[in-house]
């Protein structure tokens, strides 16, 4: 296509590829990286975990092979990473990839990740795991309803808008104020840091709602042919916190209820199925709220749109 990398500003210019689940994104920025001479960088929160590759759709190994892809399955499923950690983690493949003359190509649909590559984050510490299993216990023990109580004490602002049904958030403003002696939202009110050091340029690849629908249920039923309840299985087996991320991934828990017989084979693709819908939904909410898009794509991708689609990113470039 005589398409290089010479069109673009190589030492200034990040591309962001974002949208829900199961829309394509991975086969546009594979064809971008290969024709403009790109690197992948994972900016989605599951992707991150070596435990699930088939489960959290990371890409394939021919795809893989073809380009370079950082971030993929770099991380144990009994860590819990943060967007502070994977802003240190993609900070330093930016810096690498330019140093290598390639294009950044930050792909992925985790809202917060995609804000804060261009926003950064608070400064807010990390909280330990002894810490954080307390907090956890304590919400078991207590409910959500006590722990707000608690919070409203010390930490009114975070209290207010948490309600009780939050537990992830709860446990996490409960274990700051524990850890460091001041409240969540005092933390949150500090000058934010972290961000990317670029250009960025935003490209949301977002086909109709019934596409990506009908995607994510075959997407769903090839993941099993390809060993997603085996993959279950092992992390089943590791007996890991219920709490950490990776147990949270899409498609656990359902499968997990087929292998404690809880619910036949067609219950938990059916939930698994549904429940994936809900979040690409949540998905394109936050992209159309919150994301200054650049670049829409509505259609579903093939590579016949691929010149189209890079023209437009050179000209915004």
């Amino acid at each position: 296509m005589g398409l290089t990398m010479d069109a673009l500003d190589k030492k200034r210019l990040i591309l962001i590829i974002a949208g829900p689940t199961a829309s394509g994104k991975s086969a546009l920025a594979t064809d971008i990286a290969e024709q403009a001479g790109g690197v992948i960088i994972n900016a989605d929160s599951m992707q991150l975990y070596n435990d699930l590759p088939i489960l959290t759709a990371q890409p394939a190994a021919a795809d893989r092979r073809s380009v370079p892809h950082r971030l993929y399955g770099v991380l144990d499923g009994a860590e819990r990473s943060s967007v502070a950690h994977w802003l240190e983690l993609v900070g330093a493949e930016v810096v690498a990839a330019r140093q290598q003359g390639l294009l950044p190509i930050l792909t992925g649909g985790t809202g917060f990740y995609l804000a804060a590559a261009e926003k950064g984050i608070s400064p807010i510490p990390e909280v330990s795991e002894t810490v954080h299993q307390q907090a956890e216990a304590d919400l078991a023990r207590h409910g959500g309803a006590v722990i707000r109580s608690w919070l409203a004490q010390q930490d009114p602002l975070t209290a207010d808008r948490l309600p009780a049904g939050d537990s992830q958030r709860l446990v996490r403003a409960l274990g700051v104020l524990r850890q460091t002696g001041q409240p969540l939202s005092y933390w949150q009110a500090q000058p934010a840091g972290g961000m990317l050091d670029g250009d960025f340029v935003r490209l949301v690849q977002m086909p109709p709602r019934a596409e990506i629908y009908q995607a994510i249920d075959r997407r769903f039923e090839a993941m099993l042919a390809a060993g997603a309840l085996a993959e279950v299985e092992r992390l089943l087996a590791r007996r890991l916190d219920a709490s950490l991320p990776v147990m949270k991934a899409l498609g656990v828990s359902q499968l997990a209820g087929y292998l404690a017989g809880k619910q036949t084979r067609e219950e938990a693709v059916m939930l698994a199925q549904r429940d994936t819908r809900h979040y690409a939904k949540r998905q394109m909410t936050w992209i159309r709220n919150n994301f200054q898009t650049n670049i829409m794509h509505d259609q579903k991708y093939n590579n016949k749109k691929f010149a189209k689609i890079f023209s437009k990113i050179v000209k915004t470039a």
